[in-house]
């Protein structure tokens, strides 16, 4: 099973940010770009869910 975070992030600071989670076993899985009243990137990445416990309640 998967988990998935979506991170919002100037574009000065997203290859930083992108560096740091995949250190944490994160991976890019998309990205947007907008110009709005400012202009932001979404990162969704996702990475393998660490499964419960045995006799765990789900």
């Amino acid at each position: 099973m998967k988990e998935y975070k979506v991170i919002e992030v100037k574009k000065a600071q997203a290859e930083t940010m992108m560096n740091e989670m995949a250190k944490q076993g994160w991976e890019v899985v998309s990205t947007n770009c907008w110009s709005y009243w400012k202009t932001s990137i979404m990162v969704t990445f996702s990475r393998e869910a660490s499964l419960p416990s045995q006799g765990a309640y789900i």
